[in-house]
Parts: structure tokens; sequence; C-alpha cells
């Protein structure tokens, strides 16, 4: 796993339990946007738990550093994916 991506894991491990607001790219210029719980980190994936749709949704953690998929922790600022250099 590369450097950023493993960067991406921890950081997301650190928040597990922490709502999130996430928008992700659903083609031509469409987005959706849903708010959720990060529920658990795997290797590849993390989950989150989103009430609204009474579901769990899952991502690669290379859909945010694509930026196909944005995460904004409701609790401070920060945002997702991180700026590793």
């Amino acid at each position: 796993m590369s450097e950023k991506l493993l960067c991406i894991r921890e950081k997301l491990a650190s928040h597990i339990g922490d709502r999130v607001r996430y928008r992700q790219a659903k083609g031509r210029r469409k987005t959706e946007e849903h708010e959720g719980v990060i529920m658990e980190t795997y290797p590849n994936v993390f989950t989150l738990y989103v009430k609204a749709q009474n579901s769990t949704v899952s991502f690669r953690y290379s859909d945010l550093l694509t930026h196909d998929v944005e995460l904004e922790f409701l609790s401070s600022n920060d945002r997702m994916p991180h700026k590793a250099r």
C-alpha cells in the first residue's frame, strides 16, 4: 500500500465513530451528498453507516486519493483526502 493510502487509512481509523459528510461523484457533473458515521476500516476499504438510508456504504481509500469521494469531518473542519506529500 502506498504511503499516501496508508496515511489516509490511519487517519480514518483514528476517527471511527465520528460523524462525516461525504460527497461522491456519480457521473457527469452529478454528485451525491450524505451524512454518516465511520464504522470500520479494513485493509482496502472503509465503511460508513448512513442513517437516512438505513444502510452501510463502503469506499476504497483510493476513492479519497482520486477525489471520487470527499469526506468532511463534522466535528472539525478537517477534510479528506489527507494531502500528504
